[in-house]
């Protein structure tokens, strides 16, 4: 298993702040509207990895639903039921989701929410969760998780990119077919 790490995700950021991050994100071209590949549900404190991230998927010709982005008008503090029902159509319109955990995942009121309603929707093989390796250990208290395949970084004839691992751990496919549910698995060795 080789998971991307918070380094790898900073440097597909381009070395930008959390602040920065979340200037660019809010104010960036919307790639999309009526539908993404990827929900990506992450903890707002990752700012800068989710830019990374996000990036990462889009080098794979996804587009990636970031709610700063799309819907920057949404206050994360205030639970409301306008919100959860903002959140539920956009993940209605989403083909897959990746949970991105990491230690600030624990502390997201959000993040359990949308993989619970995303996976009762969609089913669990339209999920995939990226741990995200900030070298300080296991996520404790998300073991959930392990329940998910995983995106990961997986060495090919072109070198590292990311596939999506089965949880058996012996089989992955491109991005692009999980989000299409393909199943154009791979064996690892």
């Amino acid at each position: 298993m080789t998971y991307f790490n918070a380094g790898d995700l900073r440097q597909r950021a381009g070395g930008v702040t959390a602040s920065a991050a979340r200037s660019e994100l809010s104010h960036s071209a919307k790639s999309a509207t009526t539908g993404f590949d990827v929900f990506l549900s992450h903890s707002v404190r990752d700012a800068v990895l989710v830019l990374g991230l996000k990036r990462l998927l889009e080098s794979e010709r996804l587009t990636v639903y970031v709610d700063w982005i799309e819907d920057a008008d949404l206050d994360r503090n205030n639970v409301s039921p306008a919100t959860a029902a903002r959140l539920r159509e956009r993940m209605r319109s989403c083909r897959s989701l990746v949970y991105a955990t990491s230690q600030n995942a624990s502390t997201s009121r959000w993040m359990p929410w949308e993989l619970g309603y995303f996976d009762g929707t969609h089913g669990p093989e339209r999920v995939a969760t990226c741990p995200i390796d900030d070298g300080l250990g296991s996520h404790a208290g998300a073991e959930y998780v392990g329940l998910y395949k995983t995106l990961e970084k997986v060495r090919d004839n072109l070198g590292f990119r990311p596939y999506i691992v089965q949880t058996s751990g012996r089989q992955a496919e491109r991005p692009d077919s999980f989000v299409a549910g393909r199943g154009a698995y791979v064996s690892l060795q």
